[in-house]
């Protein structure tokens, strides 16, 4: 009964396929389509590669440079500019490429000074993978590759006397944890 109630014209392809329009390439005129690559999906000319036409599937809004008045470079003395990077939004030097002076976040200086737990001689640095993601990482990187995925608590795990213990929500709220897998110690915050 409830098969009847579909329509089937919505899955004739071929009335739908006449109806589509494509995009033609603004160099040579030939169709674009899309194409995919490790980096994700793109618009790329169908007549390569006699044509190296292509262009992002989805265009990213970008700031334009803006110059922050009275703003001082500690590294060369000119002004400081709010800028757009492939990172997001961030102040650098507006002497850029001479200059690569660039503002760092003010959650670094939040941050207590934490001793890695493995090697001891680093400090746990909050660090931000290229796809947005926060962790903590040691400041002695690439001698020590340690490395944790929530903010660390400066004490020792009560359990298995570890290093650090780190701040995790959970269902129940906010935690504090220990970080090694093989202990299962956990105290809510």
């Amino acid at each position: 009964m409830i098969m009847s109630k579909i329509d089937e014209q919505l899955f004739s392809a071929h009335e739908h396929a006449l109806e589509k329009e494509y995009e033609r390439c603004p160099e040579c005129g030939s169709e674009l389509s899309v194409k995919h690559s490790k980096h994700g999906g793109f618009l790329g000319c169908n007549n390569y590669p006699s044509c190296n036409y292509v262009r992002p599937l989805v265009q990213h809004e970008s700031i334009e440079t803006q110059v922050i008045e009275g703003s001082v470079c500690p590294a060369c003395g000119h002004e400081l500019a709010v800028k757009s990077g492939r990172f997001g939004i961030f102040i650098g030097c507006t002497q850029y490429p001479s200059c690569t002076h660039i503002e760092k976040q003010d959650q670094a200086r939040d941050q207590p000074d934490i001793s890695c737990p493995e090697c001891k001689l680093g400090k746990l640095e909050h660090r931000t993978s290229r796809f947005g993601k926060s962790f903590y990482a040691c400041s002695a990187y690439p001698k020590c590759k340690f490395i944790v995925n929530y903010p660390p608590v400066a004490e020792n795990c009560p359990s298995c006397g570890f290093g650090i213990l780190v701040e995790r929500k959970g269902a129940a709220g906010m935690r504090v944890e220990c970080p090694q897998k093989s202990c299962k110690y956990k105290r809510p915050l």
